[in-house]
């Protein structure tokens, strides 16, 4: 079912059955296949495969030439940025058939995955947290992490604003001055929310 108020360019091909929500837009080259669901207010860019069964929450925003393959799943308000990669196998050959073995990869809410990043499958990335451009994620992140590299590792904590949180000592609180939410790091080294986390604007 796609929503009337959807655009969809000329060049894109939208294989059906399919969903895609109100105020969702496909842009140029685009293929979204079959039995995927695309959520409202979602942004394709340029150049951008949606495999089959792909789920891809509201408000997320595809910049040019983003693949997400079969077993990809966005929640909401997730950024991925230009040509940013996801892979579904760990050991790929051409000569063996390995569709069998693809492994589900989660992006959680609000995160951005920065230019020409690449996740590897199986890993799931937590709620806000933000990958630099050209890192290459191998291994679960938190809720709120910022990291880079090759291998990529966490260098800091983002805000659901997206700015660096400074130094943190366990139990200290910091308060974004961006948006007022509220953060606090627990003895397990993770940070927590723990102002109301914002609604999905739809």
């Amino acid at each position: 079912m796609i929503d009337p108020t959807v655009k969809i360019h000329p060049s894109a091909f939208v294989d059906e059955p399919c969903t895609i929500g109100a105020g969702t837009r496909v842009w140029h080259f685009c293929h979204v296949r079959e039995e995927s669901i695309i959520g409202p207010n979602c942004q394709l860019g340029q150049g951008c495969y949606v495999g089959r069964g792909v789920r891809i929450g509201a408000g997320c925003k595809l910049q040019n030439n983003v693949s997400l393959y079969e077993e990809v799943t966005l929640e909401e308000e997730v950024f991925c940025g230009p040509s940013c990669v996801f892979t579904n196998v760990t050991n790929p050959r051409a000569a063996i058939e390995r569709k069998h073995e693809f492994k589900p990869t989660i992006v959680r809410r609000g995160a951005t995955i920065g230019a020409n990043a690449t996740i590897l499958c199986g890993t799931t990335i937590g709620r806000w947290a933000l990958i630099g451009a050209g890192a290459l994620v191998r291994q679960d992140v938190q809720d709120f992490a910022l990291m880079v590299g090759v291998p990529a590792r966490r260098i800091g904590w983002v805000s659901i604003n997206g700015d660096t949180l400074p130094s943190l000592l366990v139990g200290d609180v910091y308060t974004c001055p961006a948006d007022g939410s509220q953060y606090r790091l627990t003895r397990a080294n993770l940070l927590e929310l723990i102002t109301p986390e914002p609604p999905v604007r739809r």
